[in-house]
């Protein structure tokens, strides 16, 4: 399962990974790779190129070009290192308890701007990534200590929807290492975000941990002031406000009146 998950999240944002492949540099860098292959291994027209080795044989690699190629792959893998662990070594999913909205393409601007007075912090996540998953348990435990009314916490994966990414100004690639994102809201208008991109786009170094959530973005201060409007809401809605309800009088039984009369 360690090695299916990373197979079945690739083939699900394939198409996404078309696009950043078809970019003039990787299209440049995969035409010569393939020509130079080609090129050494084609009978015909290798005989003709000049060789190194001791056997003479001009369609093989020589020494220098093995040496080249071990060099290059030792670079990529050791650039690369932490993200083929993780990619292996995925944290499990986050299944437990939470108070958080999941919106979409269509419905994250119609919730941000639908109560002027309700402030918004929401998470802009991908699947695929381990650091979101990693984070998923610290949001959700946030979300059961903070969310009311006033102060609400939402969640929309970039990764399936590309618009919210654009508009947002959210990117995706693991390059940029802005996944995740945490944007609040208040008024439908961004206030703050981190972690912060800078000029190049790539994200400042930030700690995902609670203690530096609740303090950058002031969780106790903003959680007081949300229980000030449930009270606020409340008091407005007092039943005091409303008019009484009259009593129903109760209907006279004719037995009793029967009654009263043998009486006198």
């Amino acid at each position: 399962m360690a090695l299916l998950t990373p197979l079945f999240a690739f083939l699900y944002h394939l198409p996404q990974v078309y696009k950043w492949l078809l970019k003039p540099y990787y299209v440049a860098s995969l035409f010569m790779s393939v020509a130079f292959l080609a090129v050494r291994k084609t009978p015909g027209i290798c005989d003709h190129l000049a060789s190194q080795r001791e056997d003479g044989n001009s369609c093989d690699f020589d020494w220098r070009e093995v040496e080249i190629l071990m060099f290059l792959s030792a670079i990529v893998m050791m650039k690369n290192r932490r993200a083929m662990f993780l990619m292996t070594c995925k944290p499990p999913l986050y299944m437990g308890p939470e108070y958080i909205k999941y919106f979409s393409d269509k419905t994250i601007d119609d919730e941000l701007n639908k109560d002027s007075r309700v402030t918004w912090i929401v998470e802009f996540f991908a699947n695929w990534s381990p650091e979101c998953q990693s984070f998923a348990s610290v949001y959700a435990d946030l979300s059961l200590k903070y969310n009311c009314s006033g102060l609400k916490f939402g969640k929309v994966d970039i990764g399936r929807y590309g618009e919210v990414s654009k508009r947002y100004k959210v990117s995706t690639s693991p390059l940029s290492k802005q996944l995740p994102s945490l944007v609040l809201f208040q008024g439908g208008k961004e206030v703050m975000r981190r972690p912060q991109v800078d000029k190049k786009g790539r994200a400042v170094s930030w700690s995902f941990t609670e203690e530096n959530i609740i303090r950058e973005f002031n969780l106790n201060e903003l959680y007081q002031k949300s229980k000030k409007l449930n009270r606020n809401k409340a008091e407005k809605l007092s039943p005091s406000q409303f008019p009484p309800v009259p009593e129903e009088e109760e209907p006279e039984q004719p037995g009793a009146d029967a009654e009263s009369k043998k009486d006198k």
